[in-house]
C-alpha cells in the first residue's frame, strides 16, 4: 500500500503497517482518496486535513481518532467506530454513516448534509452548528446530543431518539419528525416552520419561544376546536370467558376538557355513553355493562355519563389519566 503526504510516500503491507513504522501523526493531510480501509485499525490516529474522499471505511476503527477538516465526502463509514473522534469541520457531506457508532463524538461545524446516519449512535455527540440539511436521521440514536444552531432543514429524523437533546436555536424547517421521542428535548427558539411532528413524543420538550411551532403542533391536532364529539372506545365485558370487546358510542360535550397528543389516541374528562355495539355495529342490550381495560372499576353504561377526576391537561402525555377513545369507529375496533 502506498500513501503520499506532504513528507513523501509511505509504504507498507496495510495502512496499520504504515502507523506502525512512521506513528500515528503520520498521516496528517494524507492523500487517502478512494482508499479500501474497509475495517482498518485507525484507533487515535491523526488524519487532521486528511483526503479520505470516497474512501471505504466500513467497520473501521476510528474510536478517538482526528478527523478535524478531513474531506470523507462520500466515504463509507457504515457501521465504523468513531466514538470520541473529533470531526470537527469535517466535510462528510453524503458520506455513508449508517448504523456507525459515534457516540460522544466532536462534530462542530461539521457537514453532514444529505448523510445517510439511519440508526447510527450519537449519543451525548456534539453537533453543535452542524449543516445537517437533507440528512437521513432515521431511527438514530441522539440522545442528550447537542444540535445548538444545528442546520436541520429538510432532515429526515422519523423514529429518531431524541431525549434530552439540545436543540435550541436549531433550524428544522421542513424537518420530518415523524415518531421521534423528544420527551425532554429542549426546542427553545427552534424554527419549525414546515416540521412533521405527526407521532413525535414532545412530552415535557421546552417549546418556549419556538418559531412556527403553534402551526406545526396545530396540524397535529385532530380535534375541533368547538362543539361535542363523537367518539369511540374499546372496552370489555366478563360474562364470557374470555372477555369479550365491546365498541363504546361517546358522546364527548363541548364543555368537556380534550385533547390528542400528536397521534391518534384522544382523551376526554367527560363523556356520555350512546351505545354499547359489538364489532359488526350491533347494538348490544341497554343492560349491559362494559369495562374499562385499564381500570375494570370504571364502566360504561348506556345512558350515563362517565367523569374521570384527575384528568389530565398536558396533551403530550398520551397515557395519563382520561377517558381514552378515537374518532373513527375503526380505530377502537382494531385497537
Amino acid at each position: 500500500m502506498k500513501i503520499t503526504t506532504p513528507h513523501g510516500i509511505l509504504e507498507g503491507d496495510n495502512i496499520e503497517a504504515i502507523l506502525k513504522e512512521h506513528g500515528y501523526d503520520c498521516l496528517h493531510d494524507a492523500d487517502l482518496r478512494y482508499a479500501n480501509l474497509r475495517g482498518a485499525n485507525l484507533h487515535g490516529a491523526n488524519l487532521h486535513d486528511a483526503n479520505l474522499c470516497g474512501a471505504n471505511l466500513h467497520g473501521a476503527d476510528l474510536h478517538g481518532a482526528n478527523l478535524h477538516d478531513a474531506n470523507l465526502c462520500g466515504a463509507n463509514l457504515s457501521h465504523a467506530n468513531l466514538s470520541d473522534a473529533n470531526l470537527r469541520d469535517a466535510n462528510l457531506r453524503y458520506a455513508n454513516l449508517c448504523g456507525a457508532y459515534l457516540s460522544c463524538a466532536y462534530l462542530c461545524g461539521a457537514d453532514l448534509s444529505h448523510a445517510d446516519l439511519s440508526d447510527a449512535n450519537l449519543r451525548d455527540a456534539y453537533l453543535s452548528c452542524a449543516y445537517l440539511s437533507g440528512a437521513n436521521l432515521s431511527d438514530a440514536n441522539l440522545r442528550d446530543a447537542n444540535l445548538r444552531y444545528a442546520n436541520l432543514c429538510g432532515a429526515y429524523l422519523s423514529c429518531a431518539y431524541l431525549c434530552g437533546a439540545d436543540l435550541s436555536h436549531a433550524d428544522l424547517s421542513d424537518a420530518n419528525l415523524r415518531g421521534a421521542n423528544l420527551h425532554g428535548a429542549n426546542l427553545h427558539d427552534a424554527n419549525l416552520s414546515g416540521a412533521n411532528l405527526s407521532h413525535a413524543d414532545l412530552s415535557d420538550a421546552n417549546l418556549r419561544d419556538a418559531n412556527h411551532v403553534q402551526l406545526s403542533i396545530a396540524k397535529t391536532s385532530i380535534l375541533p376546536d368547538e362543539g361535542d364529539i363523537i367518539g369511540w372506545k374499546k372496552a370489555w365485558t366478563d360474562d364470557t370467558m374470555p372477555p369479550k370487546s365491546v365498541i363504546v358510542k361517546l358522546l364527548i360535550p363541548a364543555d368537556a376538557q380534550r385533547s390528542n397528543g400528536t397521534g391518534r389516541k384522544c382523551r376526554a374528562s367527560t363523556a356520555r355513553v350512546l351505545d354499547l355495539q359489538d364489532k359488526q355495529g350491533n347494538s348490544l342490550p341497554s343492560d349491559t355493562t362494559a369495562y374499562s381495560g385499564h381500570d375494570t372499576d370504571f364502566t360504561y353504561k348506556k345512558g350515563e355519563t362517565v367523569h374521570v377526576e384527575d384528568f389530565d391537561t398536558n396533551r403530550w402525555n398520551e397515557c395519563a389519566p382520561g377517558i381514552h377513545f378515537f374518532i373513527t369507529r375503526i380505530e377502537a375496533v382494531e385497537y
